[in-house]
């Protein structure tokens, strides 16, 4: 994987989970291998076509791995990388600050 990156650390974390949509993969991939339906229906408001070009980017990354199987209709699941699940304490402090941030308004 040569790409050009970021100098900063955070700069390349943020570049690579840039929008939420790719934050709810990595958390719903951390509990395992799932179908594309199981994710969107797991997401919940994500359209397919979104759902489609993050995972796509989230493979070019190195984050996710996807896996078809050659029967109709086609069976496809994804996976978390090595280096996907290595984001896991990241997505753990993100869920800490958000359960802390919702005290403070309830």
């Amino acid at each position: 994987m040569n790409k050009e990156l970021p100098a900063c650390p955070v700069e390349t974390t943020l570049m690579l989970i840039s929008n939420r949509w790719k934050v709810l993969i990595i958390r719903d991939l951390l509990n395992g291998t799932k179908r594309f339906g199981e994710l969107k229906k797991s997401i919940g408001t994500i359209s397919q076509k979104v759902l489609t070009s993050n995972l796509r980017s989230m493979e070019e990354d190195g984050l996710v791995s996807r896996k078809v199987y050659a029967e109709v209709p086609p069976k496809v699941e994804y996976t978390l990388t090595e280096t996907g699940y290595s984001l896991k304490p990241v997505l753990d402090a993100l869920n800490s600050w958000g359960t802390e941030y919702q005290k403070l308004f309830q």
